[in-house]
């Protein structure tokens, strides 16, 4: 990036941005009626034709350069995230950790407790198989060998609603749309709360061998899939029964073929958490009697074993570069808890609400119905979206926030994120850093951009409506006609561009797994 966005170090000075450091980027004016003509032709493209685009582009100072269309409130799809992250900063702060912890009720006589364990989760989505394991080993490191009583799997710190406002029913199966509890568990390093890798690999006697991340016991395997020839075309399908956990693979797998995997949503994540949690302590040699149930921690009970997440500022990475959808209902309810003690999407919902007008922002005049954007009742115009990234810059927290944005032709997942197979070799590359957005008709790109000249401004882009077109190729000519402005010009109109398969133009990439 010719020179990164600041947001205190940076002061607005008769136009010009003079930076810390003595250092002040050339800014070059502009004949902007050149630029005005050539974003007209780039949304002229015929396909979006019948579609519903705004776009804006200001300045830092809130100066308008381009504006078409843009009061109107639309649906935002992804990048609703961007009011859900800006807020969860201001609310819960940067420093915020999610704490998973062990509780034990009833006298401990050697090594039996004559009692119950709970197992109480804060809403962490980064807690993995291992750091179940790890719980349990404390547990066994204190010397409990045999728990007389239940295992009690504690998600009070949110309410039991699992599903948001208006969330598609068929995606209910799909990682991306899965379950919110207090108490959860991801596969890897993503992660992706409340869902399980399915891997499914070629056999040797016909059938196809089916295995899981983690492994566990809580889902069941139905796998009718075979071992095709070498070189058969791959027909594997993962699918789970609703209202079960019963997970269903079918189709055929090639001889020699690479493994299919699928991230899939578990049916209700605290027993998911629960499961992993008792099969640890039986590895660590910890016996629990009793069966595991869901309850309350009683709140003298002592503390046997505890982990704490990495901070938000850290978590802001994965969310907001992956798209993270559960990262976000998550920070919703936590915002609830702590602003009025309540985890519920209404609660946390109004806590984003409440903050919004320090950025400029009417809360009445937008729809939030949820933190990720998957809720078809969401409306935001891209007005209030380039609003509110305008006024954040000047948190103190601000550059940790806007190093989560994906980072347009950067191939590290980690850095460009949804961003990192777009705009590669353009003038946008490492320029543009901004929220992409998917959903079915509905595409959007709101951030930053650094142009040729050296001026910093932020824009934002959501369609609606649109049927069969790549509208990922227009906005990647929008970004980087604006990144080109100084310099020589190249995207003057959209190039026509093959037709993507629907999960790549109805899904973020990375919800496929492919970005």
């Amino acid at each position: 990036m010719r020179s990164r966005l600041v947001g205190l170090s940076a002061l607005a000075v008769g136009g010009l941005l003079v930076f810390g450091g003595g250092f002040t980027p050339p800014v070059v004016a502009q004949d902007r009626g050149a630029l005005a003509a050539d974003l007209d032709a780039i949304l002229a493209a015929p396909g979006l034709a019948g579609a519903d685009v705004g776009l804006v582009v200001t300045t830092l100072d809130g100066e308008t350069v381009y504006a078409r269309d843009s009061a109107g409130r639309q649906q935002p799809a992804s990048n609703a995230k961007l009011v859900t992250s800006i807020a969860a900063f201001d609310v819960l702060g940067p420093d915020h950790r999610f704490d998973t912890t062990v509780h034990a009720t009833g006298r401990t006589d050697g090594s039996v407790l004559n009692g119950d364990l709970y197992l109480k989760g804060t809403g962490d989505p980064t807690m993995l198989a291992a750091d179940y394991d790890a719980l349990a080993a404390q547990v066994a490191a204190g010397g409990v060998e045999v728990v007389r009583g239940r295992l009690f799997a504690d998600d009070t710190w949110f309410d039991d609603v699992r599903l948001g406002t208006s969330w598609a029913w068929d995606d209910e199966p799909y990682y991306y749309s899965a379950q919110v509890s207090a108490l959860t568990a991801s596969p890897d390093t993503d992660y992706d709360a409340g869902s399980i890798i399915v891997r499914v690999a070629p056999g040797q006697d016909g059938a196809a061998v089916v295995t899981t991340e983690p492994k566990t016991d809580y889902v069941k395997i139905v796998n009718t899939a075979v071992t095709g020839p070498a070189g058969s075309r791959n027909t594997i399908t993962v699918d789970r029964v609703h209202g079960a956990n019963t997970i269903t693979v079918s189709g055929s797998i090639p001889s020699g073929g690479a493994t299919t995997s699928e991230w899939m949503a578990v049916w209700e994540p605290t027993g998911y958490a629960a499961a992993l949690f008792r099969a640890a302590l039986g590895k660590h040699g910890v016996r629990v009697l009793g069966p595991t149930a869901r309850g309350a921690t009683p709140e003298a009970a002592p503390v046997l074993a505890s982990r704490r997440s990495m901070p938000l500022s850290e978590l802001a990475v994965p969310f907001m570069k992956l798209s993270n959808n559960l990262h976000a209902e998550i920070l919703v309810k936590a915002m609830g808890r702590k602003v009025s003690g309540k985890g519920t999407w209404s609660a946390g919902l109004a806590a984003v609400a409440g903050v919004l007008p320090s950025y400029g922002v009417d809360p009445a005049r937008l729809s939030m119905r949820d933190g990720s954007g998957l809720s078809r009742m969401d409306q935001i115009a891209p007005d209030q979206l380039v609003a509110l990234l305008g006024a954040v810059r000047s948190r103190p927290w601000f550059d940790a926030w806007f190093d989560s944005l994906p980072v347009a032709g950067k191939a590290d997942r980690m850095v460009g994120g949804t961003l990192r197979n777009r705009m590669r070799g353009t003038a946008a590359e490492g320029d543009v850093y901004a929220k992409t957005g998917s959903l079915t008709g509905v595409s959007g790109l709101s951030g930053y951009v650094t142009t040729t000249s050296g001026e910093q401004w932020v824009f934002s882009m959501v369609t609606n409506n649109s049927i069969g077109v790549n509208v990922k190729g227009v906005e990647d000519a929008v970004a980087v006609r604006l990144a080109e402005e100084g310099g020589a010009v190249t995207a003057r109109a959209v190039v026509p561009a093959p037709r993507l398969s629907p999960e790549m133009t109805e899904l973020e990439c990375s919800w496929v797994k492919a970005c």
